[in-house]
């Protein structure tokens, strides 16, 4: 297993729809292996493929445990090739996200708290997934890395993105809303 680089924003290619893949093969299986380590190396809960420069439709999503024990799929690892939202239900929920390929940010985006997904595991077998909360969050974001799309198209209003700020002297983060940052 290895750790890729992952490409960040400003890069062309976090802006092209992925590719369905066709091919599942040992390569695929060791992009995916390669997909987990890095995004676990970079304490993510997500990561597609084309954030590690890869056009094809294949995420992992972990959701954590931390904060999440009740939750029956907190720990659980998911590999998804060619992940579609078959459904979308609930009255949309602000949550903050932020992403790899655009650290040091988190922003408040809508989402609704229930997708069903279909896609195939790393051998071709379709899989159906029932995600609720967090993790619906989490394959929403992901699935919009396949279409171009990222969690900052989702924020209208410049009060909603946040930077993250680390204070060396007080040894501690903090945020500071992106409009400060254009005023001064």
């Amino acid at each position: 297993m290895a750790v890729l680089d992952i490409i960040l924003l400003g890069d062309a290619r976090l802006r092209k729809k992925s590719k369905s893949i066709r091919r599942f093969d040992g390569k695929l299986k060791q992009l995916a292996e390669d997909m987990v380590e890095t995004m676990r190396h970079a304490n993510g809960v997500g990561l597609a493929a084309p954030q590690v420069g890869i056009n094809i439709r294949l995420i992992v999503v972990e959701m954590p445990e931390e904060g999440f024990e009740e939750d029956p799929n907190a720990g659980k690892l998911f590999v998804v090739a060619n992940p579609e939202i078959v459904r979308l239900r609930g009255e949309k929920v602000a949550g903050d996200e932020g992403c790899l390929s655009i650290p040091g940010y988190i922003g408040e985006v809508e989402r609704q708290p229930v997708a069903t997904i279909k896609g195939q595991d790393l051998n071709g077998k379709p899989i159906r997934i029932k995600a609720t909360g967090y993790l619906a969050r989490i394959f929403q974001h992901e699935i919009d890395h396949l279409n171009g799309v990222l969690f900052i198209d989702h924020i209208d209003d410049p009060a909603k993105l946040r930077r993250i700020v680390y204070d060396a002297e007080a040894d501690e983060y903090y945020e500071e809303p992106v409009a400060a940052l254009m005023e001064g």
